[in-house]
C-alpha cells in the first residue's frame, strides 16, 4: 500500500488510536510485501528455536536461509515500490532482533562444539548487534532503525558465512566477517551520537551528518526569526 494511503488510514483511525485493538487493525491494514517479509522473520525466529530444540539441523538451516533472503530483499522492495515507512523500519528491526536473540541458543542446542570452538567470534558478533541497539535505546527511548547500507551488506555476508559454518564447510568465512561486523557497529554508534532525534532508514554516517547539519541550520534560522 502506498505511503499516502497509509497516512490517510491513520487519519481515519485517529479518534481511536489510543485503543490497542485499533492500533493492531491499522497495522494489519497498512501491511505491505516488505513489511510481511519482516513479520515473517519475527514469526520464524521462535520456529528456529523449536527446530533447534527438536534436533532438526537441516530444517533449521533451510528456514534460516529463507530468513536471510527475506532480510536481503525487504528493504530493496520497500525502496523500489516507494513503501518505506516508520512501521516498516520498526518491523525490520524487530525481525533482526528476534533472529539475533535465538541464534546463540539454537547453535548451542544443535552444534555445541561449533559454539565452543567459535565462542569468541560469536560473542563479538552478538555484542556488535546488542551494544549499538542498547546505546540507541538509552538515547532515544527505543531501538534504532537505521538499516544502513553497511548493515544490509553485513547481514548478508554474516548469514552466508554462518550457513557455511553450520554445514561445516569452513569456519574462516565467518571469522573473516567479524572485523566488518565491528566496523558496522561502530558506524551505527557514531550515527547515534551524531543524531539528536530518532530517525529511520538512514543509509550511512554521511547521511546522518547531512541530517544533523540540516537540523542545525533549521535551529539557526529559528533563533534568527525569534531572537
Amino acid at each position: 500500500m502506498p505511503v499516502d494511503e497509509s497516512i490517510g488510514l491513520e487519519r481515519n483511525f485517529s479518534p481511536w488510536l489510543d485503543s490497542d485493538l485499533a492500533a493492531l487493525i491499522l497495522t494489519l491494514m497498512t501491511l505491505t510485501v516488505p513489511n510481511i517479509l519482516s513479520l515473517f522473520r519475527i514469526v520464524a525466529s521462535p520456529v528456529l528455536l523449536a527446530l533447534a530444540w527438536a534436533g532438526m539441523p537441516n530444517a533449521f538451516i533451510a528456514l534460516f536461509a529463507a530468513m536471510l533472503v527475506s532480510d536481503s530483499v525487504d528493504g530493496f522492495l520497500a525502496r523500489h515500490w516507494h513503501q518505506e515507512s516508520e512501521l516498516g523500519a520498526k518491523l525490520d528491526s524487530w525481525g533482526d532482533l528476534s533472529a539475533v536473540m535465538v541464534l546463540p541458543v539454537s547453535v548451542l542446542l544443535l552444534w555445541p562444539d561449533i559454539l565452543f570452538d567459535e565462542v569468541a567470534f560469536i560473542a563479538t558478533a552478538f555484542l556488535c548487534y546488542v551494544v549499538p541497539t542498547v546505546f540507541g535505546t538509552i538515547k532515544y527511548g527505543r531501538p534504532t532503525s537505521y538499516h544502513t547500507w553497511g548493515a544490509k551488506v553485513t547481514a548478508v555476508i554474516i548469514g552466508i558465512s554462518l550457513i557455511l559454518l553450520f554445514l561445516r564447510v569452513s569456519p574462516w568465512p565467518f571469522r573473516l566477517c567479524i572485523p566488518i561486523v565491528v566496523l558496522e557497529a561502530i558506524e551505527e554508534m557514531v550515527m547515534t551520537a551524531m543524531l539528536r532525534k530518532w530517525h529511520a532508514n538512514v543509509p550511512s554516517s554521511w547521511h546522518a551528518l547531512k541530517i544533523r547539519r540540516e537540523e542545525e541550520e533549521k535551529m539557526v534560522i529559528a533563533v534568527e526569526k525569534n531572537p
